[in-house]
């Protein structure tokens, strides 16, 4: 998979120009065009492409044309940025976690996507709400920083539940006050589809 950098310039003139690609997560992701190709969605974007699995697209909204800005060069004197993968497995590894979870809960949240953003605001690969993201003191627009604190807020949540990953997925979906409210996983059928889609990709990998 491309670098991060590459894959946040790959989307920057996205913004412009194109349509939307609305996950089943609620992210919206700025692109040229798509292609579906049996269960793969390609998403397009200048010279180049992603591919999803089709499932985790929900829809696609066409945008109007606008002026598109120059592209922005590589600096071929910074370091290599690190793929989606590799920022899971570390964050992974940092807080005792498999990482094949973290990949899980980073696929079904953005779709490895560093510059998604849901309706309700949240940001990024792990999708962070703003207020959470300064709760952890991090940057939620930076995608290390980002994936750093959306699995250290993990962790703390399955410490809060004693391991529970059930009760910390609701929690990370719907927050820890729906899960407090309701003593348990929450009715919601966004949280419950949110915990399914996750266990059954975690569980796919074992």
């Amino acid at each position: 998979m491309r670098s991060l950098l590459s894959l946040l310039l790959w989307t920057a003139g996205a913004a412009f120009a194109g349509e939307y690609a609305v996950l089943e997560s609620g992210a919206r992701l700025h692109i040229d065009h798509h292609e579906i190709d049996g269960a793969k969605a390609r998403l397009f974007n200048g010279g180049g492409s992603i591919e999803l699995d089709a499932s985790q697209v929900r829809a696609f909204e066409v945008e109007e044309d606008a002026p598109r800005p120059a592209a922005i060069p590589d600096d071929p004197s910074a370091p290599p940025a690190l793929s989606p993968e590799q920022l899971a497995d570390g964050a992974a590894e940092r807080y005792g976690l498999p990482p094949q979870l973290v990949r899980s809960v980073m696929k079904v949240e953005s779709g490895f996507a560093p510059q998604a953003v849901s309706p309700k605001g949240a940001i990024g690969l792990m999708q962070l709400m703003p207020a959470t993201a300064q709760s952890l003191g991090a940057d939620p627009h930076d995608p290390a920083a980002n994936v750093d604190a959306g699995v250290r807020y993990l962790r703390e949540l399955l410490e809060k539940y004693n391991g529970g990953l059930r009760h910390a997925l609701a929690a990370y979906n719907a927050g820890p006050a729906a899960v407090e409210k309701y003593q348990g996983i929450p009715p919601y059928r966004e949280t419950m589809n949110y915990i399914r889609r996750v266990e059954q990709d975690f569980k796919k990998a074992e």
